[in-house]
C-alpha cells in the first residue's frame, strides 16, 4: 500500500522536475570545514549587525528600537544555535574517542 502512495505521488505534475536523487554528491570544493567556515561567519556578521543596529540607536542615526531589538534577538538565536552545534561537536568527538579498536 506504502508503494502505491509513493508512486501516486511522484506522478503529481510539477514534482518530477524537482525530485533529485538521493545519490547525488555534494558540490566539490565545499567540504565539512568550510561549512563551519561559513556558519561561523554568518553568526559573526549577525553579531556585527546587532551591534551596529544598537550603536545606530544610541548615537540617533535610527529611531527604530524594533530594528535594534530585532537584530539583538537574530544574533542572540544564532549565537545560541552556533554553541549547540558546537556543544554536540564536541559530544560526538568525545563518544568516537571513547570508542575502543
Amino acid at each position: 500500500m506504502n508503494d502505491m502512495l509513493i508512486r501516486g505521488l511522484t506522478d503529481l505534475p510539477g514534482t518530477r522536475e524537482t525530485l533529485k536523487p538521493a545519490t547525488e554528491a555534494p558540490a566539490q570544493g565545499q567540504g565539512f570545514s568550510d561549512y563551519l567556515k561559513d556558519s561561523l561567519q554568518k553568526v559573526n556578521d549577525t553579531q556585527v549587525d546587532a551591534d551596529q543596529a544598537v550603536e545606530n540607536l544610541v548615537s540617533g542615526k535610527s529611531e527604530s528600537m524594533h530594528e535594534a531589538m530585532i537584530a539583538l534577538e537574530k544574533a542572540d538565536i544564532s549565537f545560541k544555535l552556533m554553541m549547540q552545534v558546537r556543544n554536540k561537536i564536541i559530544e560526538a568527538y568525545q563518544e568516537v574517542m571513547r570508542m575502543q579498536v
